[in-house]
């Protein structure tokens, strides 16, 4: 029986190889399969995997498609008990991470989703890995800065507890700590079958950004909850396949699609009036201190 199936999207192979090398060493003794989705990469990067690495299998694709479509592929094929997504500019350090990780789960039979720390390049700091469901006591704390407030994030349970688009931004004490939360990054999203068979793939609308909440606010809906366990920890090299002001628009635009499909219809014209808000004070703040970035947010205040 396989225990474990791992999902990877790749287009390039900047990080992918020192990805699947890393894993080499820490999948010993564990029945696995890896899925590499072929993400319509120009120079066939899957082919070239394959001769690399022998026992991974490769999905081909020839357009170019969204995170949770891409993933969707991987999903709807993988065998084993436990489904780990993974991104490909990620680096496996923890030689004992899905053997102890697959045991902790074995142990919390609610837990349907668990994710690790995710290490800066410096493999010391800690990037965020997700938050609380995006409601609009959350959203409107986080546009405009009142979660960077020390203590106020404790309160609110914040949607992105440590965000790098804050010019206030704070430290990653938040991560240090094992905690319940409502949904995890996509980096490493470790999902039991059985829970995501109930829960369903990733909502295709989704192109990009927001679709792990999306998919998580259902894993919760079911019953299932979701665990950060900074125990573990991996390599994230970030934002490889998207730049920052790509990254904004997707995230303001799918927190509206979120807000369609699962809230009440009067809540969409108050998220979108409290996003606006949130862009013209960054507009505000940066056009002052750093006005390449404040255009930015004017093309973002254009998109929403």
């Amino acid at each position: 029986m396989i225990e474990l199936s791992i999902v990877i999207i790749s287009s390039k192979k900047d990080y992918l190889f020192s990805c699947l090398t890393s894993l080499e060493s820490t999948l010993r003794g564990i029945e696995n399969e890896i899925i590499l989705v072929d993400n319509a990469s120009p120079d066939r990067v899957g082919d070239e995997a394959k001769k690399k690495f022998p026992q991974i299998k490769v999905i081909r694709r020839e357009k170019n498609g969204g995170f949770g479509e891409n993933n969707n592929m991987g999903m709807r094929i993988a065998r084993g008990k436990y489904v780990l997504l993974l991104n490909d500019d990620t680096e496996i350090i923890d030689k004992k991470i899905f053997d102890e990780m697959i045991l902790w789960m074995e142990e919390h039979p609610k837990v349907g989703v668990a994710s690790c720390g995710l290490l800066n390049t410096d493999k010391k700091t800690l990037q965020g890995s997700g938050g609380y469901f995006p409601t609009l006591p959350r959203v409107l704390a986080w546009m405009t800065f009142i979660d960077d407030i020390p203590g106020v994030d404790r309160l609110i349970k914040p949607y992105h507890p440590l965000h790098g688009w804050s010019p206030f931004y704070k430290g990653e004490g938040y991560f240090k700590s094992v905690h319940k939360q409502d949904w995890v990054t996509g980096a490493f999203f470790l999902m039991r079958k059985e829970a995501m068979d109930e829960a369903g793939l990733f909502d295709e609308d989704f192109f990009l950004y927001v679709e792990e909440v999306e998919l998580a606010y259902r894993f919760i809906k079911a019953g299932w909850e979701i665990w950060y366990l900074p125990k573990w920890k991996i390599v994230h090299y970030g934002q490889v396949t998207t730049g920052s002001e790509k990254a904004m628009i997707f995230e303001l635009q799918n927190l509206q699609l979120f807000y369609k499909k699962h809230m009440s219809s009067w809540q969409l014209p108050i998220l979108t009036f409290i996003l606006k808000l949130g862009v013209v004070l960054r507009i505000v703040l940066y056009g002052l201190t750093n006005p390449s970035v404040a255009k930015i947010y004017i093309k973002a205040y254009a998109a929403i």
